[in-house]
């Protein structure tokens, strides 16, 4: 699977682009209905009931109607353009399955991590993961029912992100919304490509 970048290294003008790209995010955020949400192809899910002892590892506070937990990952596509189709790779939420980041992220353009206002703490270890390795990302706050309304400016203090990463409100059920998710991060990973040629892909 070809990267973003490669387009930007010399490949044939209007030849299709496909675009690895991660939706990350704590347990319950929502990655699952973002991939179901936006893909034009029947989404791999792989997802299995909580169990009785999964429930004392998974805090279920705010979450009390989910009964489903992805165990490996989720997976769509969504052609942007006749020329740029994106693969969308939901990574599964919960500490006893993040070892699986590492091969997920292999050869991603970068990462939408949703954001739940009930539960922000959440999407901190993913925050951290991407920093750390200077893979482009955007916050997307999943606007629950029900749940308190923040501003963006609010949930970058709250999560001490760096004033560059964007941070935009969305409803995961929606494709409008989740396309618009995805079209923020692409514009980001090509804004930071286009400042450091060379550096993102190598770090990546």
């Amino acid at each position: 699977m070809a990267c973003a970048d490669s387009d930007l290294a010399g490949e044939p003008a209007g030849a299709p682009v496909a675009v690895k790209i991660l939706i990350a995010g704590g347990f319950g955020a929502g990655k699952t209905t973002l991939v179901g949400s936006v893909t034009e192809i029947r989404p791999l899910r792989t997802e299995e009931p909580l169990s009785e002892p999964g429930t004392h590892l998974d805090v279920l506070a705010g979450l009390e109607r989910k009964t489903t937990t992805t165990v490996a990952l989720d997976f769509g596509r969504i052609t942007i353009r006749d020329d740029l189709v994106i693969y969308l790779f939901g990574t599964p939420g919960q500490q006893r399955f993040w070892f699986m980041w590492d091969e997920l992220a292999r050869g991603a353009l970068g990462a939408v991590v949703l954001a739940d206002t009930r539960r922000l703490a959440d999407c901190f270890p993913s925050v951290d993961y991407f920093e750390q390795r200077g893979m482009p990302f955007i916050v997307a706050v999943n606007c629950f029912d029900g749940a308190r309304r923040y501003s963006g400016e609010d949930v970058r203090s709250a999560l001490d992100l760096e004033p560059g990463v964007p941070v935009i409100m969305c409803d995961a059920r929606h494709p409008s919304s989740g396309r618009d998710a995805l079209i923020a991060l692409v514009t980001r990973a090509l804004e930071l490509l286009a400042d450091q040629p060379g550096q993102a892909a190598a770090a990546w």
